[in-house]
C-alpha cells in the first residue's frame, strides 16, 4: 500500500500526501515477475494467506506466465502486507508485516524440490524464515542447482552455507551488515565484496542504486554503470535488478553483461510507480 508526498515524514510527524496505490509486492513476488517479464520461465515458491490478498496473488501470478503449482495457503496467518512512502524523488521507506511469510517452513518447499531440476537457478530472498533460507540453499547444492542469495532485509546465515551459494546481490547496507565494513566510497565498496567472496561465494554482486554494480569473482572484478534516468519511485528496483540478473544468468550471459542487463532493467523499473506494475518487459530493454 503506497503513499506518494512530496517529502517522508519524520518521526512522530503527520503530513498530508497524495496519491494511493494499492498493488502486488514482496520481494520474491516482485522477482518472480520481473524475471517471467524478462523472459524466464519461473516457479514461484510461496506461501500466501487463505484470504482476499492472497487469492488475488495467485491469479495475478498465472497472469503473468508464472508456475503456481508450489503456493501454499496458510491457515492462520493472512497475506504480508507493505506499506510505503514514496516522497518527490522517488525515495522510499517502507515496512512489513511477513504474516503467511513467516510460516513458509522447509516442509513447505518439499514438493518443489523433488521435481525440480538440476540444471534450475534458484533465487531467494530474507523475508522468509532463515532457517528455511538456510535449508534451500543447502538442497540446492545437494541437487547441483546454482543459488542466488539476495540478503534482503539484511540478515546473517551460517557462514558455512556461504561456500555452496553460486552469487550474493547485496546493496551497500545490506553488504555492511552482513561484513561488518563500512561503504563511504570506491575502495570500501571493493573490500566488502572482497570480504564476501572469501567466505567462499562464487560471484558477488554488490548493488550501487542510481550508480550501478560492482561484481567479482576469483579471475576478474569491476563496476558496471547504471543508465541515466529521472526517478519516479525506486520502490522494487533491487527486485527487479534481481530479477533480471537471474534471467541474464540462467541464458547463459557473464557475470558482467548479466550485470549490465539488471542495471537496464532496474533503472527503466524506476520511471514508473509501483512494485510489480514498473516491471520492465524483455522489448523495452536495449
Amino acid at each position: 500500500m503506497v503513499i506518494k508526498s512530496d517529502r517522508l515524514p519524520a518521526p512522530g510527524e503527520t503530513i498530508l500526501g497524495g496519491t494511493f496505490l494499492m498493488n502486488p509486492g514482496g520481494k520474491g513476488a516482485n522477482q518472480a515477475v520481473a524475471a517471467a517479464r524478462l523472459g524466464g520461465h519461473v516457479s514461484f515458491v510461496a506461501n500466501l494467506g487463505n484470504d482476499l490478498f492472497g487469492s488475488q496473488a495467485r491469479e495475478h501470478f498465472q497472469k503473468e506466465n508464472i508456475n503456481t503449482d508450489f503456493i501454499s495457503f496458510d491457515e492462520t496467518e493472512p497475506s504480508g502486507v507493505a506499506l510505503i512512502n514514496v516522497d518527490a524523488k522517488g525515495e522510499n521507506t517502507i515496512v512489513v508485516a511477513s504474516g503467511s511469510n513467516g510460516n513458509l517452513t522447509w516442509q513447505k518447499l518439499e514438493p518443489f524440490f523433488e521435481s525440480a531440476e538440476s540444471n534450475s537457478l534458484v533465487l531467494i530472498q530474507f523475508e522468509i524464515p532463515l532457517a528455511t533460507v538456510e535449508f534451500i540453499i543447502e538442497r540446492c547444492a545437494a541437487k547441483s542447482m546454482r543459488v542466488i542469495v539476495n540478503p534482503a532485509p539484511a540478515n546473517r546465515i551460517n557462514e558455512v552455507l556461504w561456500k555452496h551459494v553460486f552469487a550474493v546481490t547485496p546493496n551497500e547496507s545490506e553488504a555492511e551488515s552482513i561484513t561488518g565494513i563500512k561503504i563511504d566510497g570506491e575502495q570500501s565498496i571493493k573490500d566488502a565484496a572482497h570480504n564476501l567472496l572469501e567466505k567462499g561465494i562464487q560471484h558477488v554482486v554488490l548493488t550501487l542504486g542510481k550508480r550501478g554494480a560492482y561484481w567479482c569473482n576469483k579471475n576478474d572484478c569491476g563496476f558496471v554503470r547504471a543508465p541515466q534516468v529521472t526517478a519516479i519511485d525506486t520502490t522494487a528496483a533491487g527486485d527487479c535488478f534481481n530479477g533480471a540478473f537471474a534471467v541474464a544468468i540462467a541464458e547463459g550471459m557473464s557475470i558482467q553483461d548479466a550485470v549490465g542487463f539488471a542495471c537496464q532493467a532496474a533503472s527503466i523499473s524506476v520511471t514508473s510507480m509501483g512494485a510489480q506494475a514498473s516491471m520492465p518487459y524483455r522489448n523495452k530493454i536495449i
